[in-house]
């Protein structure tokens, strides 16, 4: 079985760690849009043309199903993909809602959504846990996580204050959703600031939902892993080795 993996940059790098340690592929294709990242902050027809780009470039690698890590496309851009694509579409918002159902299922509980301003103005999260009868929601897009990622800065003073800045206001969450692929790889010092917080990620997610709902369920003994990245592959090649 070969997937593939679509991301603004390297946050999708996150799925891909859940995805080799489970070992449900034989084989998985990265592509990340570092060109053109962050897609959080693009528009809506924007994100639905790049994703709909990165389709046709997977088009060429006869993969068995395609997961859009990248939250925003997930939020705007799945149903476009399903449309064109001759091979499965995925995307991240909804198993990362069921796994909130199965790790907090007090629906009185306070979940905080943090995501990119694309995912968090599509209220995508929000719609769905609302269905699910949670009600106590707070989401905030704190965008400078992104590009301090993408730099390679899991920890130290820039995050510390960077943090301070977009949390100084928030008393205790029970659960916090990960709303961006990005938000995984800062997720120890995310769960330092809020330490009795249940933190979700798409990568954890994705791994349930996927054994759970379409049956990826063999376990292969290795994954090999293809990287591709639209503008400074190094980079891209540099945080895997940090982080997978």
């Amino acid at each position: 079985m070969r997937a593939g993996i679509f991301d603004s940059g390297v946050g999708g790098l996150t799925v891909v760690k859940s995805l080799i340690e489970h070992k449900l592929f034989k084989e998985i294709i990265y592509f990340g849009d570092t060109a053109r990242v962050p897609y959080g902050v693009k528009d809506k027809n924007t994100i639905i043309r790049y994703s709909l780009e990165a389709v046709e470039f997977f088009k060429n690698f006869n993969i068995d199903i395609l997961i859009a890590a990248c939250n925003s496309v997930s939020a705007y851009a799945i149903e476009e993909m399903r449309e064109v694509a001759p091979f499965e579409v995925v995307g991240v918002i909804e198993p990362g809602v069921k796994a909130l159902k199965r790790k907090v299922p007090d629906k009185t509980s306070k979940v905080l959504i943090l995501g990119t301003k694309a995912t968090i103005s599509s209220k995508k999260y929000e719609k769905l846990l609302i269905k699910e009868g949670y009600e106590n929601l707070l989401s905030i897009a704190p965008s400078l996580f992104v590009p301090i990622v993408e730099e390679g800065i899991f920890k130290g003073e820039i995050l510390d204050v960077t943090m301070k800045h977009y949390f100084k206001d928030i008393k205790d969450p029970n659960a916090i959703i990960l709303g961006c692929t990005h938000f995984p790889l800062i997720k120890q010092e995310i769960q330092n600031y809020f330490k009795d917080a249940v933190l979700i990620h798409s990568g954890e997610a994705i791994v349930e939902y996927l054994q759970q709902n379409h049956g990826y369920n063999k376990v292969f003994s290795k994954t090999d892993l293809k990287l591709f990245a639209s503008e400074n592959p190094e980079n891209l090649k540099k945080v895997a080795k940090l982080w997978l």
